[in-house]
């Protein structure tokens, strides 16, 4: 008998039918689940996939009567129902959504707004006062100001449902018989833009619904889970993630904040969780604190050894033996798919240990946004598994270990970058998106991602460093709560760099393990550290130059850091 390969799953040509099939096949079960605090009560409500679409209906038919048909509506603020209606009633009406980062400056912010001619704006109360110095200034083309609360003076999101739902009662069905063109502009996102100002990537219908349909393919996403919306929005990677889950009949739960995740993820009974890396990685470091502080990393290295030894036997008894970890993450934490960065293999494996599946993914906002990803199916730590399969995946140019720039052709590939035609010749060519990542395919098919061809660094002699495989090594240190590889501009060679590091302190650390070590002590002891390290490397590789900060690194809401923003104040302050 042939071994699968994939899960049986039902391909839509658009969210639109995504929806309908979750709502008829979901029907009564939870969609969403909100927290209501009043005070000191707490209590719970229950969203059916069923009370979702009719949501969406009433909300797109209120949209409508605002004369918003075939225009454009910015969504800002956290992670919340009234955000994934109103993104969800856009899609479903064929309006142009365009999700804002809700940490933009007033500028930034005006700016989008411009940019994008967005017509109406929908946001959070707790960004009240930036909307109306926008309204204020009338910069933009915004007629239409929508809270997600109620709010003195403006229209709010539950009572566009509820007058959109008399409308529907007396047979206003323009919105809901609207029909959508799946190859048309209906997202329009702007990049974290990390370097530069943020370019506009134009996304469609097809675009996120062959990607949803690949995921569905090869993830083992149940009905029976429970997600934490933890990824913003207004990121791809958190929207069409959560897309994906509507599309499994999954229930998800918001989180509270940062702060929250582990009480929330035991509040919820979280069983799936898709995250950035540097929230794994969070995670795994806080479960090695405890272990430590306990004294038992000799006594868990022992456990792992045996289960890892009977799994191969096929006897998986890791959930029982590491079952107090377990249930210090909720009990039921099952699956971590990870994405929006390259993950250490280190963490991947450490979270399998304790018989949590731990995937990775990579894609970017013009592809959709997933190219690869490990699977069910297939895992291969180190790795980001094999392309989905309606995605056609290359090495343009590579160089004689096999290493060039990662191109890309499939229904996931962005329409163009809005407005900057220029752009988008310049990404797309022949059909291809040349992703600006450098990487490798191995002889099992699966994508090595070795890093940004803008972060490259090269050396005067020739030789390559990516930064993120140092960094990589450098964050497992117990000192180390984040870090920057980068070429300082070496003083006595102006055609070449010194190979540097900036690393932030992890002050929980340093507090316990170095308490009454003295700042120059501690330089001197991760100097040490640095040294050993160098020793593992060829000599090309050798960080010659440390610098250290109790200051976070400067990254973007995904949390990747900015490094041309980063160099620049390094720059100032050496």
């Amino acid at each position: 008998m042939p071994k699968k390969t994939e899960f049986e799953a039902v391909e839509f040509k658009d969210i639109k039918e995504i929806l309908y099939n979750s709502a008829k096949k979901y029907n009564e079960k939870t969609a969403f689940v909100i927290k209501n605090k009043i005070g000191k009560e707490i209590n719970y409500t229950n969203i059916s996939y069923t009370q979702l679409l009719e949501d969406i209906n009433s909300l797109g038919t209120s949209l409508y009567s605002l004369g918003l048909k075939n225009k454009r509506i910015a969504i800002i603020g956290k992670n919340r129902y009234e955000w994934e209606v109103t993104n969800l009633s856009n899609l479903l009406g064929s309006i142009v959504s365009v999700p804002l980062d809700k940490d933009l400056q007033l500028n930034e912010l005006e700016n989008s707004l411009i940019r994008s001619k967005a017509n109406a704006i929908v946001f959070d109360p707790k960004l009240k006062d930036k909307i109306e110095q926008i309204k204020q200034e009338n910069k933009t083309q915004l007629t239409e100001y929508i809270c997600m609360e109620k709010l003195e003076g403006y229209k709010d999101i539950q009572e566009l449902i509820k007058s959109g739902k008399k409308l529907v009662e007396k047979g206003n069905r323009e919105f809901i018989e609207n029909k959508i063109d799946e190859n048309a502009m209906n997202v329009l996102l702007f990049t974290s833009g990390t370097t530069s100002e943020s370019k506009a990537v134009m996304l469609s219908h097809k675009n996120m619904a062959s990607n949803i349909y690949a995921l569905q393919c090869v993830e083992d996403v149940r009905p029976t889970d429970t997600n934490i919306a933890f990824l913003p929005f207004h990121h791809i990677f958190g929207s069409v993630g959560q897309l994906m889950m509507l599309a499994c009949g999954v229930k998800t739960a918001f989180p509270d904040g940062l702060r929250y995740v582990k009480q929330n993820m035991q509040e919820y009974k979280v069983s799936i969780f898709v995250v950035v890396p540097i929230l794994t990685e969070a995670m795994f470091k806080a479960i090695q604190k405890e272990i430590e502080k306990q004294g038992k990393t000799k006594l868990v290295n022992t456990m792992i050894k045996i289960s890892n030894s009977l799994l191969k036997c096929h006897i998986d008894i890791r959930r029982k033996l590491f079952k107090q970890i377990l249930d210090n993450l909720g009990g039921n934490l099952r699956l971590i798919i990870s994405g929006g960065a390259a993950a250490d293999p280190f963490y991947i494996k450490g979270f399998k240990n304790f018989g949590v599946e731990t995937v990775q993914g990579y894609g970017l906002s013009e592809t959709g946004p997933v190219i690869a990803a490990e699977n069910y199916f297939f895992q291969k730590p180190g790795t980001v598994g094999h392309p989905m399969k309606n995605v056609q995946v290359e090495i343009a140019n590579p160089d004689e270990q096999g290493i060039g720039e990662i191109k890309v052709k499939g229904p996931n590939v962005m329409l163009g970058y809005y407005e900057r035609e220029d752009l988008s010749n310049e990404a797309i060519k022949d059909g291809w998106f040349y992703t600006g990542d450098l990487g490798f395919i191995d002889k099992d098919g699966a994508l090595h991602i070795t890093g940004r061809n803008k972060n490259l660094i090269v050396l005067k002699n020739g030789k390559k460093v990516f930064p993120e495989e140092l960094e990589k090594l450098i964050n497992r240190m117990d000192m180390v709560s984040e870090c920057m590889v980068f070429g300082m501009p070496n003083e006595n060679d102006k055609n070449d760099v010194k190979l540097s590091v900036k690393v932030v302190y992890d002050e929980e650390t340093i507090k316990e393990k170095y308490n009454e070590k003295s700042e120059d002590e501690l330089y001197k002891i991760m100097w040490e550290q640095i040294k050993e390290l160098n020793t593992t490397f060829p000599r090309y590789k050798y960080i010659k130059n440390l610098i250290v900060s109790h200051d976070e690194l400067i990254k973007t809401t995904t949390k990747k850091i900015k490094r041309h923003e980063e160099m620049a104040k390094i720059l100032k302050t050496n």
